[in-house]
């Protein structure tokens, strides 16, 4: 009788586990975003996949934690799980997972992509946590208008 292969661990779980218990982020939903992005402060959402199929997740909710506390001012800090982060990314209108989206007093200060170099994800993350409020850069996704012509005169 061949042994019954165990399942493989669940990255995802114990990477919200190890961000949530550890590093004190809040794990939000859809209407706990909302919430959570209208609070006065600066703050970060951490959108992240599976680590399984995006290994970068794993990096990143590894060294983010680090960097934020390197930077010796306050910053609320949430997590967002794939399926809502689905949901919300066009709000946010980053491309790559994982991605931090800062906010500040309910508005939009910038987004980071994917895993930095230590040295790149600090000098980033501050410069974007300097940074003026702006708006939310979209998905480059096409917008027409029915009845008007296609190219320009």
């Amino acid at each position: 009788m061949t042994p019954t292969p165990s399942p493989p661990p669940d990255r995802l779980a114990a990477l919200i586990a190890k961000l949530t218990e550890r590093d004190a982020f809040l794990l939000l939903d859809e209407a706990g975003e909302a919430a959570f992005a209208a609070a006065p402060g600066a703050a970060v959402l951490l959108f992240v996949e599976d680590p399984s199929t995006v290994p970068e997740s794993w990096d990143v909710g590894v060294v983010l934690p680090e960097v934020l506390k390197d930077l010796g001012q306050p910053c609320r800090t949430g997590v967002v799980a794939p399926a809502t982060g689905r949901s919300l990314r066009a709000r946010y209108g980053f491309a790559r997972w994982p991605a931090a989206v800062f906010l500040r007093d309910g508005g939009y200060l910038g987004a980071i992509e994917g895993m930095k170099d230590w040295p790149v994800l600090l000098a980033e993350t501050r410069a974007i946590l300097s940074g003026p409020v702006r708006r939310p850069p979209g998905l480059g996704v096409e917008v027409r208008v029915e009845g008007a012509a296609s190219s320009c005169h």
